[in-house]
């Protein structure tokens, strides 16, 4: 049964659908805070391992310091207002659904697609590292050298299928390999202590006039924004996890909360500790396995440095299976409310796993790494996971000015709403955070290095929303999300 029930709001039409489409539909509740706090810093832990290192060689010791900071207070207010919203609205759709109930449709799918976007492209970020590290240890350690599509493949395969066996599979791995990959940090950090040294971090030759601190200057700092971002980056996807938690209004904040702490001191651990030991900041900013340097230092280039590079894959793993997690349930809940074509939301009959979602995440995914990777001259003499990383950040910054926009909607249109945790940073903090998302989304288009890719994902964003003006705004349907937000903001008219 389908066809429209009534029901427009603005430019958007629903369709009527019968019983057995959210039956096709269902989710298991599983998560309790434990599991929600595993499924936020597992998400972003690989930011500690990879990525955050190019911020040195755009911004130096000191702007990717100061950038560190501006970002980690960005995220603070984030985590913080999500901790609000998500059990205020405790829908799959999590970040769709908070600017859904504040802004309408298009506010909704704005946000919902810009997520879309940091969530599939985030993994193939992360699967791009995990082929560099895996690939160089298992050549040190057994001679053999195993291209780095191989490896992508391998992983895909592997996690999206531990994804796809049910949330209880994969809610208990994540809690596991996150603990193990915090583990890993921790010999890495407390090896690295008694090694610190100032000149070290200092050690990028600075331009004329500028200081060994700051050697590009203030710009540097800009630079360095993305960058910043890729040691929080993801945290907020804690609310995707809503309907397959077991006391969501409890949990949700408690997970937020201890999150963001968390990621926030192991931030400036990995910052002080990789940066200030040899082979100093120079060369750790242009290195795809930084980690790795920090365990060859610490213990020599034998076989003990390679073993523990190879374990700093599960650091990776950690982000990549929960980043595929949270693609699955972005594309889910969109799709299962007709935002995305609907087939995207059906779950596996046995595992009530969104299956059809996590396939096509991944397929993405591995595609655009493949593209860059063996792009030639379109992406200059940049690593592809540095572009892959502005690529993710592009859709992130967007769905945070828009999460952010949300939440000041929400305070001021809805006081009443029951709001089990209140921000103590309110509207102030989510107001501040979202100008920071907007400076970075700027900076993003200032740095040439990287501008290509995030062309591209320009590119795709229109493309999105030119589908959703032509064919998905006529398709909607009543899901939870999109049934919350009609009754609360009194759109309904049939």
């Amino acid at each position: 049964m389908s066809g429209a029930d009534g029901t427009k709001v603005g430019s958007v039409q629903y369709q009527a659908v019968d019983g057995a489409y959210f039956e096709k539909r269902g989710l298991r509740r599983y998560a309790g805070a434990w599991s929600l706090w595993a499924l936020g810093v597992g998400a972003v832990i690989s930011g500690d391992f990879f990525g955050w290192n190019f911020g040195l060689s755009a911004g130096g010791f000191g702007g990717l310091l100061i950038a560190t900071g501006i970002i980690a207070l960005m995220y603070l207010f984030i985590a913080y207002s999500i901790a609000e919203m998500s059990p205020a609205l405790p829908h799959t759709g999590g970040a769709y659904s908070f600017a859904r109930t504040a802004m309408g449709p298009w506010g909704g799918f704005v946000t919902g697609l810009a997520e879309t976007i940091e969530y599939v492209l985030t993994p193939a970020v992360i699967v791009v590292a995990i082929g560099t590290y895996a690939g160089h240890a298992i050549n040190d350690l057994f001679g053999l050298d195993v291209p780095a599509p191989v490896w992508w493949l391998l992983f895909y395969a592997v996690f999206v299928g531990v994804n796809v066996m049910g949330a209880r599979a994969a809610f208990r791995l994540a809690v596991v390999i996150t603990f193990l990959a915090l583990g890993i940090l921790a010999v890495f950090w407390i090896g690295a202590i008694p090694l610190f040294d100032w000149d070290m971090a200092l050690n990028i030759a600075p331009e004329e006039g500028a200081s060994r601190f700051l050697p590009f200057g203030w710009i540097g700092v800009a630079y360095a924004l993305p960058f910043a971002i890729w040691f929080y980056l993801a945290i907020e996807e804690v609310p995707l996890a809503a309907e397959e938690s077991r006391e969501p209004k409890r949990d949700m904040p408690k997970a937020l909360r201890w999150g963001i702490l968390t990621l926030i001191a192991a931030s400036v651990l990995t910052l002080f500790l990789n940066a200030g030991i040899a082979p100093g900041a120079a060369v750790v900013g242009e290195s795809e396995e930084p980690i790795f340097l920090a365990f060859r230092t610490i213990f020599g280039s034998g076989v003990g440095a390679s073993v523990l590079s190879l374990l700093a894959v599960v650091g990776l793993a950690a982000s990549f299976h929960t980043i595929i997690y949270a693609y699955g349930r972005r594309i889910y809940a969109l799709s299962r409310a007709g935002y995305f074509p609907r087939w995207l939301s059906l779950t596996h009959s046995k595992t009530k796993t969104p299956h059809a979602a996590l396939v096509t995440g991944a397929a993405i995914g591995y595609a655009v790494a493949l593209l860059i990777e063996f792009g030639g001259d379109w992406f200059g003499d940049v690593p592809v996971v540095a572009v892959l990383l502005n690529m993710a950040v592009f859709g992130a910054v967007i769905a945070y000015v828009m999460q952010m926009i949300a939440f000041v909607r929400l305070r001021s249109r809805f006081p009443k709403m029951e709001r089990p945790y209140v921000s103590p940073f309110g509207k102030a903090g989510a107001a501040a955070a979202g100008v920071i998302a907007f400076v970075t989304l700027i900076f993003l288009f200032v740095n040439a290095d990287y501008r290509m890719g995030v062309y591209g994902c320009a590119v795709w964003f229109a493309a999105g929303l030119a589908w959703f003006a032509a064919v998905g705004r006529k398709r909607l349907v009543r899901s939870p999300e999109e049934e919350f937000a009609l009754t609360v903001r009194g759109e309904l008219n049939d």
